[in-house]
């Protein structure tokens, strides 16, 4: 194992910041910086399900929760299946990782996050409840309701919508995926105004598609504040891993980043 002393270094949201004026949460769009893998993974990969030597990956996810204060064990992520479903974590299933798309939590001291390579990563606080989310929005949990399911969710656990902060992180850009007509038509078949998240591309018949439009769009929608992380991960190899930047080269696997938030035990700690 190659130590990289430099630690993790994520993108942060002033937008989150902001939200959280007593710093009562914490996160983090955790980039390739920082990590312990080597190839095609170089860097924090943090993916249970690639095919990385599984003490680089379980190092990077360590190197995660310390980036919190956290021990390893609080590290809370669930087994992505591109669903609307969402998991309520609590120290009691803290260990599990359930078929899911999207966490929230109302439990101080547990790191929730999501891991993509493309697809978009979405963090949401509401301080004053003391209620986290992340949620994994690709295309088919955006479209199936993956992100209006984690708001609501986070309603129960007593959030107000009002009060919600999200942020999409580090995703794929409209001018980097193209998709092909089969695509368009099941999003034209929901409703035809879905045509605005399409422009022609090269190839015939195919199009480029703003994923990260749509999911601010369904943010907004639920009225929430939220704006985005401007991070193409596509574009920038140097800071990101990517799916179709992989397919593309014929790379047999790929490395996932990780965004991760947090409800601090101690909300006058220190700053992160």
């Amino acid at each position: 194992m190659t130590l990289d002393r430099r630690g993790p270094d994520p993108v942060r949201s002033t937008l989150l910041d902001g939200a959280s004026g007593d710093g009562r949460i914490a996160h983090g769009f955790f980039s390739r910086a920082g990590g312990v893998s080597g190839g095609i993974y170089r860097g924090l990969n943090v993916g249970l399900g690639s095919a990385d030597d599984r003490a680089h990956v379980m190092e990077n996810r360590a190197r995660v929760s310390r980036w919190f204060a956290q021990d390893p064990a609080r590290l809370v992520t669930v087994h992505q299946v591109h669903s609307p479903d969402v998991h309520v974590a609590t120290l009691d299933n803290a260990a599990d990782r359930p078929k899911a798309d999207a966490i929230v939590t109302r439990t101080p001291g547990l790191v929730i996050g999501v891991l993509t390579a493309d697809c978009g990563p979405v963090l949401f606080a509401d301080p004053e409840a003391g209620v986290a989310a992340a949620a994994h929005a690709g295309w088919r949990g955006a479209f199936d309701g993956v992100l209006e399911n984690t708001v609501a969710a986070m309603e129960k656990l007593g959030a107000a919508r009002r009060r919600i902060t999200a942020v999409l992180g580090p995703s794929i850009s409209q001018a980097n995926y193209e998709v092909g007509p089969e695509f368009v038509e099941r999003f034209l078949a929901r409703d035809t105004a879905n045509k605005t998240y399409f422009k022609p591309s090269d190839k015939p018949g195919h199009a480029m598609f703003d994923l990260r439009q749509l999911t601010l769009d369904r943010l907004h929608a639920s009225g929430l504040q939220a704006e985005m992380v401007n991070d193409c991960t596509y574009a920038d190899e140097d800071s990101w891993y990517s799916y179709r930047r992989a397919t593309h080269r014929n790379e047999p696997d790929y490395g996932r980043q990780i965004s991760a938030i947090t409800i601090k035990e101690d909300p006058h700690g220190p700053a992160f």
